[in-house]
């Protein structure tokens, strides 16, 4: 057993989501949001070195030797499976850990709204699922991809940075291609997928033009593309992908947006008022003609509006889902608080008063 496992072992047993190990510092544990560190030494830069090194492939010790960074998949002998990312900084290298689940949990487990089952059911079109770095957006998209698997008779190809959860085929077939180790592009990844009779195409992350517009090829020509980009809102989603593509091409995305985006669904992680777990909170824009007719006259700004009131397609605005789960009991007020756009509604929901505005005594 390599000894990095015993940080791995501790580290689930605990509940984290991600496990941290970097030079000059004790390992340290990301509870429910939190990082907190383990009662260990502080770790020297030959000891983590030596850690790390015993976990590496003889590919990847080359890459990491060259100064490249490394992102993979690591199945612990006893802690279960992580997503890793290895990097060097000032005092030496440092890892990330990340926990992924052994069994997917489902839309309903999960706490999202049921219209991300409805989209589930779509054969043509994009589903985006946005936010930060952290919120979800993987687990959320792990249970899009294993509810199509159980519920529909499709090929399902995923393209992923790295393989994550693994997808045993069920009702479907799941095919899971790893940048860097099975394609060298997510975009190269997507134009290969339409050769393979794919009626699902999961993108990781759309990161650059070049793979936004070959997905936006993919939603076109009779595919269901399910993909994630690092926004924060369904409207910057919006403005993101036209701003993304050249100049010439701003209307050609304009239309495919008004006619192929299916949703935006952006989400947030928030602790539960027990701090005991975390819980995704979901702004959803569900495509219309009213919207569709905003992106083409390049009035996004005017979608926060319709999304307020659109409960009846399953939209609804950050602001709307966080008092929703606070009235639930389901989110900490005082996180809540911290994400919301329009803070008034929630002034007299949050528990800890140095969390609002000082009252303004300039002319008492």
């Amino acid at each position: 057993m390599a000894r990095i496992d015993a940080f791995l072992k501790l580290g689930v047993q605990q509940g984290c989501s991600d496990v941290h190990l970097a030079v000059g510092v004790p390992p340290m544990l990301r509870m429910q949001g939190d990082l907190l560190p383990i009662k260990f030494r502080d770790l020297r830069a030959p000891e983590l070195e030596g850690y790390v090194t015993e976990i590496l492939t003889p590919s990847q010790s080359e890459r990491f030797g060259a100064g490249n960074d490394l992102d993979f998949s690591y199945v612990s002998a006893e802690g279960g499976r992580f997503r890793v990312n290895v990097f060097r900084k000032d005092t030496g290298i440092g890892a990330t850990f990340r926990a992924i689940p052994a069994q997917v949990p489902s839309i309903t487990e999960l706490g999202l709204p049921p219209v991300i089952t409805q989209l589930c059911d779509y054969h043509q079109g994009m589903v985006l699922v946005t936010g930060a770095t952290g919120t979800g957006k993987s687990t959320t998209l792990a249970a899009m991809i294993d509810h199509i698997n159980q519920t529909r008779k499709l090929n399902i190809i995923t393209l992923e940075d790295p393989i994550e959860v693994v997808h045993r085929s069920k009702t479907s077939q799941v095919i899971q291609r790893e940048l860097g180790t099975h394609i060298p592009s997510f975009a190269e990844g997507v134009r290969a997928a339409m050769r393979e009779d794919p009626d699902v195409i999961l993108v990781g992350e759309m990161r650059d033009a070049e793979t936004i517009s070959m997905a936006m090829t993919a939603a076109e020509t009779g595919h269901l593309v399910l993909g994630t980009l690092h926004t924060t809102s369904a409207v910057k989603t919006v403005d993101r992908i036209v701003d993304a593509l050249p100049v010439e091409q701003r209307e050609q995305t304009k239309s495919f947006l008004a006619q192929s985006l299916l949703a935006v669904i952006s989400q947030v992680l928030l602790k539960t008022p027990d701090a005991r777990a975390r819980r995704a909170v979901c702004e959803i824009l569900i495509m219309t003609k009213a919207i569709a007719k905003l992106i083409q006259t390049e009035q996004t700004f005017q979608i926060p509006s319709l999304l307020q009131t659109g409960r009846d397609f399953g939209m609804q605005l950050l602001d709307q889902a966080l008092l929703a789960a606070i009235n639930a009991r389901e989110v900490d007020p005082d996180e809540a608080y911290a994400y919301a756009s329009d803070k008034r509604p929630f002034q007299k929901l949050v528990s800890d008063p140095g969390l609002l505005p000082k009252a303004d005594l300039a002319g008492a």
